[in-house]
């Protein structure tokens, strides 16, 4: 007997514990009985009660639920091939059509899988590689140089890649109204060429970077020669005018010198006579030496000079 009462107390604890469950503040529940749900749906976070042993409670995230989508080769309408990655955010909003359709996240990611890669595949087949890429039809920047200007165009573009995005999440948005579920953005995480076509891409790009960089190079070499030939040209004309300038003052120089001269034999004969002296004897003194035979004539000046010294 005693053993039966303490079976019957824990069997009472069991099913006591089994009466009652939480639902979380994240979190949203399905009640069912032998796998059919009943009530409605529970959202209100807290203590709640149920049949113990036939009641089974079914937990669903509340929260935005993340889509995160393999990147896929496309083709656009022009033929081009293309990686494409994208992204979404989803919710359920229905818990009870969600588990009816759906039953689990692991199902509803599959669903999502065909729904939002085929919406993606459809919206690129259907634009141009450029709608893709670009999102307005701003200027481009206008790249000069000293010698030419270079103006880049590109071509217009009527919906944009922005456009094609709410394409594809209206078209989702629509293909998962039935599945308790709700599709709250998508995005493109990247686009890119496929390998072949990327790499001629990048061949093209270094291509047009070196001519870029080849045509600033020659401007540069050109306004270094410019400056080197104006350099000179100063060079030459502080050296010319230095010249000039020491001509002048040579000339000048000269000038005086001749003026000197000139008002010495014009003054008087005592005086002239005293300067010829003078300068006989300085032109006698450079020219001879103490070893020096001097044999003058009876009519120079040097004899005139000693005979009158004497």
């Amino acid at each position: 007997m005693r053993g039966a009462a303490i079976a019957l107390v824990i069997v009472a604890i069991v099913v006591a514990g089994n009466a009652a469950y939480v639902v979380n503040e994240p979190e949203q529940v399905i009640i069912t009985m032998f796998g059919d749900p009943i009530g409605d749906p529970v959202t209100d976070a807290g203590l709640h009660l149920k049949v113990p042993l036939l009641h089974k409670v079914h937990r669903f995230d509340r929260r935005f639920l993340e889509w995160d989508g393999d990147p896929n080769e496309l083709t656009t309408r022009d033929k081009r091939f293309i990686f494409v990655d994208t992204l979404a955010r989803w919710r359920i909003t229905d818990p009870l059509l969600y588990f009816q359709r759906l039953q689990d996240e692991r199902r509803a990611q599959s669903r999502l899988d065909d729904i939002l890669d085929g919406e993606t595949r459809n919206a690129i087949a259907n634009h141009d590689l450029v709608e893709v890429v670009r999102t307005s039809n701003r200027e481009p920047a206008q790249a000069e140089s000293r010698f030419e200007q270079v103006h880049t165009t590109l071509a217009p573009i009527k919906d944009g890649r922005e456009k094609i995005r709410l394409e594809i999440l209206d078209r989702a948005k629509a293909r998962t109204g039935d599945l308790g579920i709700e599709i709250l953005d998508v995005q493109f995480k990247r686009i890119n060429y496929v390998e072949n076509v990327r790499e001629k891409v990048y061949q093209r790009m270094i291509a047009e970077r070196r001519r870029i960089a080849d045509r600033y190079r020659s401007e540069g070499q050109g306004e270094a020669a410019r400056i080197q030939g104006e350099m000179e040209r100063e060079l030459k004309r502080i050296v010319s005018e230095a010249y000039r300038e020491a001509q002048e003052i040579h000339g000048r120089a000269d000038a005086e010198a001749t003026e000197i001269y000139a008002s010495a034999y014009d003054q008087s004969a005592d005086s002239r006579s005293f300067y010829a002296f003078l300068k006989t004897m300085e032109t006698l003194r450079s020219t001879a030496s103490a070893e020096t035979t001097v044999v003058l004539s009876t009519d120079g000046e040097f004899y005139s000079f000693l005979k009158n010294a004497q």
